[in-house]
């Protein structure tokens, strides 16, 4: 499967070592909603994303990409320290050239 590099990045990120890498990957004023949270800019996105690798010890492997409405969307197996995992959620992430622009996961 063909993933634009920033979405690569997101999903072969490791934590800790890659949180930089991961927050590089985000606009300057990227959000991501998750949870029932917004997370506003790449070091309060990192910060998130570290926050729940370290709680969730979790894994998203990508298994369908689509383009729909100037967003792509990502569904991928979750698996991890959580009621119900693995879990088949969907990431849709808004681009603006090699930058995730937004995130959303559900």
């Amino acid at each position: 499967m063909q993933l634009p590099a920033p979405i690569r990045t997101y999903f072969t990120a490791r934590a800790p070592q890659d949180g930089d890498v991961l927050a590089k990957a985000f606009a300057a004023r990227a959000i991501v909603h998750d949870e029932g949270r917004s997370h506003h800019g790449p070091q309060a996105i990192r910060d998130w994303w570290l926050a729940a690798k370290a709680r969730y010890h979790h894994h998203a492997e990508p298994m369908d990409i689509a383009e729909a409405g100037g967003k792509t969307r990502v569904t991928a197996k979750v698996t991890g320290d959580f009621p119900g995992s693995p879990a088949v959620l969907t990431f849709v992430f808004g681009l603006d050239g090699n930058l995730i622009t937004d995130l959303e996961i559900g």
